[in-house]
């Protein structure tokens, strides 16, 4: 199964008189992973849930297969919605429920598959995601970040076209960011899968996605090839790359010019973009990542249309081989994870 193109044109959400949002645009390639980024309370939640039909825009136009969701009715709102994966900022678990019949709900919900295929293919997502063995678990008795990776075997029992990420990071240590990263990228390689994650996590976005997009203003600043964010010279991308007090971000999204010109200047001289990551390869014995080819072919075409430092950067990457990876035997975001191994998923 492969990925879908997801067109996004003009969208604009409100919440009565506030304004969340104006005019985003933007195209989620095919197969390829992105990232959203943005200062806190700018939407970004608001904008995976608009993509996936839970919350209505007052403008603009969400295309998938041909079919505008903002516009379909609700029988094709429905079918449209069982090619997203979504991992809610929470895991949106029910708690009623134990973390079995949680992660088998889409399935039983969607599809004729029998107890025992069922059961298999949940015993797998959670051993993948580290909770093999808390099955009978109830959402109220395990810690934040177990629901977060119960939520993530939910959104990945139906095998979507498109998986969304809502902060998969918050509530996990550094170590399971990392483990989590490593799974997004091999779960492209395996899938091929349209992936679209929502981050304040610095590292993530410097090293999984192949393209950024950052969420400021009440606008979407930019999109586009990582390098294009990751070498601009705009002074909200450095600030909150630097994750740094001195710029033009407050603690209510935006600052005052003169407090923001007055901060920089007692500052002086201040530290420019981090160095450039690589990113992430897919584990050893995965497939090779087709959204690595596309993606090339896709940004050297618009090589012309992109700033000299970003084109820089681009033909820099294609030099700068992926560090070779430690293999051993397979591994998952459990809560004692081997510490000379990467994860893997399974077969």
């Amino acid at each position: 199964m492969t990925g879908v193109e997801v067109k996004v044109e003009g969208l604009t959400k409100s919440f009565g008189p506030a304004n969340i949002w104006s005019d985003v645009t933007l195209t989620l390639p095919a197969g390829e992973v992105s990232v959203l980024l943005g200062p806190s309370g700018t939407g970004k939640s608001v904008f995976l849930k608009t993509l996936i039909g839970l919350l209505k825009p007052e403008k603009g136009s969400i295309m998938i297969h041909g079919t505008d969701l903002v516009r379909c009715n609700e029988s094709t709102l429905y079918e449209i919605r069982k090619l997203f994966g979504v991992l809610f900022q929470d895991g949106a678990l029910f708690g009623s429920m134990n973390l079995y019949d949680n992660i088998a709900f889409p399935l039983r919900e969607h599809t004729r598959k029998s107890e025992t295929q069922i059961r298999d293919i949940v015993f797998e997502k959670m051993e993948l995601v580290g909770l093999r063995g808390d099955e009978n678990k109830l959402p109220g008795e395990i810690s934040g970040g177990m629901k977060k990776r119960a939520g993530l075997a939910r959104a990945l029992v139906l095998e979507p076209e498109i998986l969304l990420f809502d902060e998969p990071d918050s509530g996990l240590d550094p170590v399971r960011t990392a483990y989590l990263n490593q799974t997004i990228i091999d779960l492209n390689a395996q899938t091929d899968s349209t992936c679209l994650i929502v981050t304040h996590d610095i590292n993530t976005a410097q090293t999984v996605p192949g393209n950024i997009g950052l969420l400021y203003r009440k606008h979407l600043a930019m999109f586009g090839p990582r390098e294009q964010l990751l070498t601009s010279e705009e002074p909200v991308v450095a600030q909150f790359l630097n994750g740094r007090r001195q710029g033009p971000i407050g603690m209510s999204e935006e600052k005052d010019s003169a407090q923001a010109e007055r901060e920089m200047a007692e500052a002086g001289e201040l530290e420019g973009l981090p160095p450039l990551k690589p990113q992430l390869a897919a584990s050893p014995g995965m497939p090779d990542r087709q959204a690595v080819h596309r993606r090339r072919e896709r940004v050297e075409a618009m090589m012309h249309e992109l700033p000299e430092p970003t084109q820089r950067a681009i033909r820099e990457s294609y030099d700068r081989a992926p560090e070779p990876m430690v293999t051993g035997p397979r591994h998952t975001l459990a809560e004692d994870p081997p510490t000379d191994v990467y994860p893997r998923i399974r077969d």
